[in-house]
């Protein structure tokens, strides 16, 4: 069974080597041991609650129970900005008018900003391209919304998420071609390391602070703006299926688009709800091997501490959600205990 668990330090040879799968322009999951080995450990922390909430990581790893492999990785931080800066682009307009020469012009303008200092961020989703079939995309992505629905107070109102953005098919960026190389002197993926690594002060140091109009860079460069890479693009559906929204930052090196949202007004935050779990009995488990006739849901556990997501075809009746054997295994949990379920899909409804 696929599940979604906690990633830990016992996780650290499986992400190394995801990392190493991991092409240019995702900051967050390098194969580097002693970065990686220190952020589990945060991770780790996170899930047991014995840091400060605003400086919780919750990291996820997908995982194959019958084989234990894990398959992908995912992350929620819960705030972004409080120790190292959280640089984006702000795109904006100036006006420039003169009646006497009858001239109006309007310009596009990228400022650099710290606007989404304190939010919460989505980050670190990767899943092995040998894996990317059926659910397990939405599982690895979704779950971690799932989780914040039911750890709410435990996160800041706002959730935002850097997309990667556009490159070229030898990993070179149009953007990055045509700004940021003029004022850090380095290449693409060497300043990309760099900000991953948590080396921010330079962003700040070498990077104008005034307003830079977007009608000096190329027209490639121009194109790319907000513009997501190739492999993004279905997360990027699916995070704005479930209520995020491109509100015009971007991402400083590749021009990616930033989508945001409130926790709250999520759909699987609006949408969740809480059931009694009740394990099925042998003619019950019987019926439910024939094919599924409802829609998917996505079901967790409600431990912080032992987080577990999986999704189900099983269908809610009066308050309680009959699940298999290997179902209630996966979550953790015994007959009678409490789930969170939401249905997987926008659109989809729970029955019973």
């Amino acid at each position: 069974m696929i599940v979604l668990r906690p990633a830990g330090t016992r996780d650290l040879a499986a992400l190394l080597r995801l990392a190493g799968k991991v092409g240019p322009g995702m900051t967050t999951l390098k194969a580097d041991a002693g970065a990686l080995g220190a952020r589990l450990a945060i991770a780790e922390a996170s899930f047991q609650g014995t840091l400060p909430p605003a400086r919780c990581d919750y990291m996820f790893v997908l995982e194959d129970t019958a084989s234990a492999q894990v398959l992908g990785v995912s992350a929620l931080k819960a705030a972004v900005g409080l120790e190292d800066p959280f640089y984006n682009f702000r795109l904006g307009q100036l006006v420039h008018s003169c009646k006497e020469l009858g001239v109006y012009s309007s310009k596009k303008t990228l400022f650099l900003s710290n606007d989404l200092t304190g939010c919460a961020e989505l980050c670190t989703l990767f899943l092995d391209p040998a894996c990317r079939s059926g659910t397990n995309g939405k599982l690895l992505s979704k779950g971690r919304l799932l989780f914040a629905a039911g750890f709410i107070d435990l996160l800041p109102g706002l959730l935002c998420a850097e997309l990667r953005g556009y490159l070229r098919p030898d990993g070179t960026s149009p953007f990055w071609e045509s700004l940021g190389q003029h004022f850090f002197k380095m290449d693409f993926r060497t300043a990309d390391d760099k900000s991953g690594a948590g080396a921010k002060s330079f962003i700040a140091e070498l990077m104008p602070r005034f307003p830079i109009y977007t009608d000096f860079l190329s027209t490639a460069a121009r194109e790319v703006i907000g513009r997501v890479h190739a492999d993004t693009e279905p997360a990027q559906r699916m995070l704005e299926q479930e209520g995020l929204a491109y509100e015009g930052y971007v991402d400083i090196f590749d021009a990616g688009p930033v989508v945001q949202g409130h926790v709250r007004q999520l759909r699987i935050s609006k949408d969740s709800v809480l059931a009694i779990a009740r394990r099925a009995d042998a003619d019950t488990a019987s019926a439910a091997a024939s094919p599924p006739t409802v829609p998917p849901l996505l079901i967790s556990n409600t431990r912080r501490g032992d987080f577990r997501a999986i999704v189900s075809h099983a269908s809610p009746r009066f308050g309680s959600l009959t699940l298999s054997a290997g179902e209630c295994a996966a979550l953790g949990i015994e007959d009678g205990e409490p789930v969170r379920a939401v249905a997987l899909k926008p659109g989809d409804r729970l029955h019973g």
